[in-house]
């Protein structure tokens, strides 16, 4: 819940990022994803949790197939002004490339988000223009021995199967 990587990682004052602060959550928690044309084009999945972003990295665009699985490799926290972010980060630059807005809205979990976040098994349903429904961010088993570093992490996106909509009574 800090951002002190994410400000190390930055010059702000060559840089259009927002410098941003922790904040408090709204009533709904935000969501953003951004599709980030850095030396590697990625979609960066950003999930508002106790007053900062969430952050994954996604090699590849997130479907709404059932069942489909993206890698999601977990970054630093971002302060929560970074979900209105788009803009060009200037070469030479941390993420240097073009960041675009993808799919924005809100979500909400599915249980506990704190919970869930540390046990490595997080749901909730996404209400956005592009993606829908019930998903699950999973933490992978890390490969070898050593310390593991939480901010690069691999986890699994998964979009799960939603309930069928309750059938709508016909007037008489």
């Amino acid at each position: 819940m800090s951002l002190t990587t994410y400000r190390r990682k930055r010059d702000f004052v060559h840089t259009p990022e927002p410098r941003g602060r922790t904040g408090r959550s709204a009533d709904r928690r935000s969501f953003v994803i951004q599709r980030h044309a850095a030396t590697r084009l990625h979609y960066d999945f950003r999930l508002e949790l106790d007053g900062v972003l969430k952050s994954w990295a996604v090699p590849r665009e997130p479907k709404a197939v059932v069942g489909e699985k993206r890698l999601a490799v977990h970054v630093e926290d971002h302060p929560l002004e970074y979900g209105s972010f788009h803009g060009v980060i200037p070469e030479g630059h941390y993420g240097a490339g073009r960041v675009e807005i993808w799919d924005r809205g809100w979500w909400e979990p599915v249980g506990d988000p704190r919970a869930g976040y540390r046990k490595g098994s997080l749901k909730f349903v996404l209400h956005g223009r592009r993606l829908r429904g019930g998903w699950a961010l999973v933490r992978m088993r890390p490969r070898g021995e050593g310390p593991r570093d939480s901010a690069k992490e691999n986890w699994l996106l998964i979009k799960e199967r939603d309930a069928p909509a309750p059938a709508r009574k016909r007037a008489r």
